[in-house]
């Protein structure tokens, strides 16, 4: 079989990674890639957003599977491009993936079908945001822009101040662009996060195991939001009581509300969940592989990647037994200096080879390739990922890998999986 997978960062490298361990898949594109892909897959020049160039090419190289990875090419109707041409895609169509694609039409649909969120309300005018965050008087307050902002569109205002200033920033500077047309002001939870990743054809929901994210940019989580500056598997506080009560309250429920407005999700729904005092209730969902969370998630996957995503596309999921590693895994993230913010690209990276010898699983996130060097190219530049029995075991294995690599300016936190 030969498959295409689209976009280019750490998710994508290990999406790569599992199915490239297929005794069923023979050949792998990758449009665009990265350094680290291009060793896997042979990467095309086409961009994630470009889906003529994209459903071109599956059709000119006899493509049996392209996996669409990241949220943007899904909500623009990547996977409904590819079925127009009569080509076979992974992942959710435009109508679905809107579950990611507006925050405001996720917190409805929770509303409407009584699943469990934070309280909230939208505003398409910040006076009118900015007024009702008044009147609540409560912080901190989680102002979200509703579109996509590459995982970045939510921020924790701790005083009136920074409410001011995030829903200004938002909707008036448009600092995340179109994303904020719309905000939603959502009351703030406390409690552990956890991610779920689950499977689904529409008809049968199939969680993968549990991870944890860690988005903020500094130790102890402090600093500004990032796409992720680690993860780790399993979550310390998924029990299997935890999650029969996802199951029941929030998996198959979503499930069936999707299938109830019309719009059937097939491909990977994310769960952002948050064990509170009062029940798990959902942060937010996402229509794909989480970023960084696959790169614990896949390497603990024991059944073949192929086979599963090929049953999620043919509405056979329940006949798919999936298996999973006991073992724990964890991601560091090793980012530019800067990042989120600016950041130098084209710093020469050393080490990754000798840490992969010690046992290191490098996904490459942000970089490329000149001649033989491997060069920083974005903000997140590497997941160094290790297994092991325990999850200390394998906090111990990662941070060893990761002082084995270096780059100038290397940035990355010293606490990812001791939450």
């Amino acid at each position: 079989m030969k498959v295409l997978v689209i976009g280019g960062g750490g998710r994508e490298h290990a999406i790569i990674w599992k199915l490239a361990q297929s005794d069923k898949v023979d050949k792998i594109y990758c449009a665009p890639g990265n350094g680290g892909i291009s060793e896997l897959a042979e990467c095309v020049d086409i961009g994630v957003m470009d889906l003529e160039k994209q459903t071109a090419f599956a059709k000119e190289n006899n493509i049996d599977l392209t996996v669409v990875a990241p949220d943007d090419p899904l909500a623009a109707g990547a996977v409904d491009a590819f079925e127009a041409a009569s080509l076979k895609a992974f992942g959710p169509n435009k109508a679905a993936a809107i579950i990611e694609g507006s925050k405001a039409f996720s917190k409805d649909l929770m509303k409407k079908y009584g699943i469990p969120t934070a309280a909230y309300e939208i505003f398409d005018s910040s006076s009118a945001a900015i007024d009702y965050i008044k009147s609540q008087n409560k912080f901190p307050v989680v102002v979200k822009a509703d579109g996509l902002a590459l995982g970045k569109g939510v921020i924790i205002a701790k005083s009136l101040d920074e409410a001011e200033t995030a829903v200004h920033d938002i909707m008036d500077d448009k600092i995340f662009g179109a994303a904020g047309g719309k905000v939603v002001i959502e009351e703030f939870l406390t409690g552990p996060e956890i991610s779920v990743l689950a499977f689904t054809d529409g008809k049968t929901m199939k969680p993968m195991v549990s991870a944890q994210d860690h988005k903020r940019a500094y130790d102890n989580d402090e600093g500004p939001n990032t796409g992720g500056m680690g993860t780790f598997s399993p979550s310390r506080v998924y029990t299997p009581e935890v999650a029969d009560e996802c199951m029941n309250n929030i998996f198959l429920p979503t499930m069936k509300a999707m299938n109830a407005e019309g719009r059937t999700f097939k491909g990977v729904l994310y769960f952002g969940l948050m064990k509170t005092a009062d029940g798990v209730k959902v942060i937010e969902y996402n229509c794909r592989f989480g970023d960084p969370e696959t790169q614990v998630v896949l390497p603990r996957l024991k059944t073949d990647l192929f086979d599963i995503m090929s049953a999620v596309v043919d509405e056979r999921l329940s006949d798919i037994d999936i298996e999973w590693s006991d073992e724990a895994c964890v991601c560091v993230v090793m980012a530019s200096g800067g990042y989120p913010k600016s950041y130098q690209k084209g710093y020469k990276i050393d080490g990754i080879k000798q840490a992969e010898s010690l046992g290191a699983t490098v996904f490459h996130a942000g970089t490329k390739l000149d001649g033989a060097d491997v060069l920083t190219n974005g903000g997140r530049v590497l997941g160094v990922t290790a297994m092991g029995e325990t999850l200390d075991e394998a906090i111990k294995k990662a941070y060893g890998y990761v002082d084995v690599i270096h780059f100038k300016d290397a940035h990355f936190r010293h606490d990812i999986g001791i939450k």
